[in-house]
């Protein structure tokens, strides 16, 4: 149950003085984190952090205010000059003054009333905003703050500036986020006391209140105590929830998956290359999980070309030689139906059969798909989510394969598990991710990394190319096809677009049939599968050798004879998806190139990013850039993909919080498993906070 005293922050948000259902909606547009599917509460406004300041402490006089700066004037009012009746395009101003000289403060569409009791003729006030300068007067128009001298105190000299939304104020968030502080209730502590002194950490109501109430410019940086005081806390709630899901996981009776080796031994023997060192390394780890009675949680990391399905496959072929049934699930079926096309003849060669099931199996054969493998002559059956519904029933599902594990979250992993008796689960990413981020979003996981290429893979020489020099690329690329080569071209946009003055795909498509004619295919997500099913096949088969698409080809299509990748525009294209485009070429034992067509001018992360994809190859010294130039809220998608986004922490500036978080998550569970101690109880109330209700239920379910 949740402690009671959290009941104020749990209230919805819409208790607060002022805030209806209409502001409820603004504000959810500007909290951190995922708050859809339920309403917004008073302790999601907590969160709402400033992301920079506003100095009124600059108090210059009048005379010596600079054009344009943000000052404080203590000034008596002199006269007030309304709008002439009828002419509302005409200001209101008032004139006061200080020892130095004569300002105007200028109002537009203001109520005479609310001035003349704001700014009382011969009255002293402190007031804020921009300077401005006409013809040698001054002039301030539309003041941010009016306060009578005798209460100055209250006149925020720096003044915290929010996340904002269309119809939302300054003035009327401030106040709800007060609001919401003022409802914080006295809370235990549930961090380690010897730490937080060691580390200059105040307790977590003060440090909020600081991050809200700035006393120093320093209070608005993420590497203040304060906010590393809530960074802290919330990698302490997302590392305990994730070794909470991994003690469940671990909790449910495994089996022991042990082989003989006979059918691993037919697939290497069918194999046209050995496996490099990596890959022989995460087999050996993977068989040694499947042997033990728990179930193995694994996270399998390669870049682009390392090998992964090969791996997955030999854990398969274990868990066949133990009698089971393994599933691979892929986010698309264009990669599902290429994973049946790699594994399928394997299989064969071993003596196993393998299916596949997308959403494309209708009527029939789908039934007698779904008959096969709920009767076990189905070994392998590879898919898409279609293999997750209801319908589907394994005879014995022994081990579950997950690739591009980004798109599904925790939970997804734990409901996955319910398809058979306590499966094992191997799950694979092509996108390298940076250890912080592993730590963060894959923490209940072993993990596997593979970082060499097979043998034989050549270097992908890439270039950085200007859009004027595009007729010349058209000729190379003239040159290159009439070589025999193959080529991709990636564009960011299916078609045109009035708001973005980018080639898309049907354009470019267009425009290089004309000079290739046939030879030109289009591929993009608004196709149909089978179209795009087709599109691919002719690629692949040469029947085009000029592929013009969007990313549908980023998620794992395999072309080995592709030895050239255009990306049109990659200055707008983030830098896992650079890499993860230029790996679709390098595939073979050809040499290959990747071009960067770019528009300038480029802004200073664009020119950044092309550098880097200049400068190596290597997927997770990519990923570790992405991380430093985007942050982990967009590296994950973590809005799309169920991975946690986090609400105060910036994973690239408190990676070292990170660390020492997971360790103390270790240590706590180790000691105090149920979480039932004084200290325990007080972390429940840590994870509901940082919306971890997850693992709490976790914890009363046992």
């Amino acid at each position: 149950m949740r402690p009671s005293l959290l009941d104020p922050l749990f209230a919805p948000v819409t208790a607060l003085d002022g805030v209806g259902t209409k502001l409820a909606d603004l504000l959810s547009n500007i909290v951190p984190g995922d708050v859809s599917g339920r309403d917004l509460r008073v302790g999601d406004l907590l969160f709402v952090l400033p992301h920079s300041l506003v100095d009124r402490r600059n108090r210059p006089g009048i005379a010596n205010a600079p054009e344009g700066a943000i000052v404080t004037l203590e000034l008596t009012v002199g006269r007030h000059h309304p709008s002439p009746p009828g002419r509302k395009n005409v200001p209101y101003r008032v004139f006061a003054f200080d020892e130095t000289g004569e300002i105007a403060l200028t109002f537009f569409h203001a109520r005479s009333s609310w001035l003349e009791k704001q700014l009382p003729e011969g009255g002293r006030v402190l007031v804020s905003g921009r300077m401005e300068w006409f013809n040698g007067r001054a002039s301030m128009v539309h003041p941010d703050f009016i306060v009578p001298a005798e209460e100055a105190n209250t006149l925020p000299m720096l003044e915290p500036v929010y996340p904002l939304t269309a119809g939302l104020s300054p003035k009327v968030l401030r106040r709800a986020i007060a609001q919401a502080l003022e409802r914080l209730p006295t809370l235990p502590e549930w961090q380690d006391r010897a730490f937080l002194e060691k580390n200059h950490m105040p307790p977590f109501a003060e440090a909020l209140a600081r991050l809200h109430a700035p006393e120093v410019p320093e209070d608005s940086t993420p590497e203040n105590p304060f906010w590393r005081r809530l960074a802290y806390d919330e990698f302490l709630a997302g590392q305990l929830s994730l070794a909470l899901v991994r003690a469940k996981v671990k909790r449910m009776s495994g089996r022991p998956l042990a082989g003989d080796g006979r059918f691993e031994t037919k697939i290497r023997a069918a194999l046209p290359y050995s496996l490099t060192r990596g890959q022989e390394e995460a087999v050996r780890d993977i068989h040694a999980d499947l042997e033990r009675p728990e179930r193995m949680v694994r996270l399998l990391q390669g870049d682009v070309g390392a090998g992964k399905t090969v791996v997955a496959l030999l854990a398969m072929a274990r868990a066949a030689e133990a009698g089971a049934q393994s599933a691979l699930m892929a986010p698309t079926e264009i990669l599902a139906r290429q994973h049946f096309a790699t594994i399928a003849p394997l299989a064969e060669a071993a003596g196993l059969t393998a299916a596949v099931l997308t959403g494309r199996e209708k009527g029939k054969e789908r039934e007698r798909i779904l008959a096969e493998i709920a009767s076990g002559n189905v070994d392998f059956i590879i898919g898409t989510h279609a293999l997750f519904q209801e319908s589907v029933k394994f005879h014995d599902l022994g081990l579950s394969v997950i690739d591009e594990q980004h798109r599904f979250g925790v939970h997804q992993r734990l409901a996955i598990t319910a398809k058979g008796n306590a499966p094992d689960m191997l799950v694979m990413t092509a996108t390298p991710i940076p250890r912080t981020l592993v730590l963060s979003a894959f923490g209940d996981m072993d993990v596997s990394r593979l970082t060499e290429k097979p043998a034989g893979r050549q270097p992908i020489r890439t270039v950085t190319l200007p859009m004027e020099r595009l007729g010349d690329l058209v000729e190379r690329t003239r040159k290159a096809l009439s070589e025999g080569q193959k080529t991709y071209w990636i564009c960011p946009l299916v078609e045109e677009s009035e708001e973005l003055p980018l080639t898309s795909a049907e354009d470019r498509f267009e425009s290089l049939q004309k000079v290739f004619g046939s030879a030109v295919g289009l591929v993009h997500g608004r196709m149909k599968a089978a179209e795009k099913d087709e599109a691919m096949r002719a690629f692949k088969a040469g029947e085009t050798r000029l592929l013009v698409g969007t990313t549908v080809v980023e998620v794992g299509v395999d072309v080995p004879d592709a030895t050239i990748i255009v990306i049109e525009h990659a200055e707008r294209f983030g830098l896992a998806q650079l890499h993860q485009l230029r790996g679709r070429v390098g595939r073979g034992a050809q040499a290959s190139s990747c071009v960067l067509l770019y528009k300038g001018p480029l802004g200073q992360t664009a020119t950044r990013r092309l550098e880097v994809m200049r400068e190596t190859e290597d997927g997770f010294i990519i990923a570790e850039e992405d991380l430093k130039l985007r942050g982990e809220g967009d590296l994950l998608g973590t809005k799309q993909s169920g991975t946690p986004g986090f609400r105060v922490a910036r994973i690239e500036v408190h990676t070292d919080l990170l660390e020492a978080a997971r360790d103390d998550a270790r240590l706590i569970l180790s000691k105090d498993p149920e979480l039932e101690t004084p200290r325990g109880e007080a972390l429940r109330t840590l994870l509901y906070l940082f919306g971890r209700d997850e693992a709490v239920r976790l914890l009363r379910a046992g």
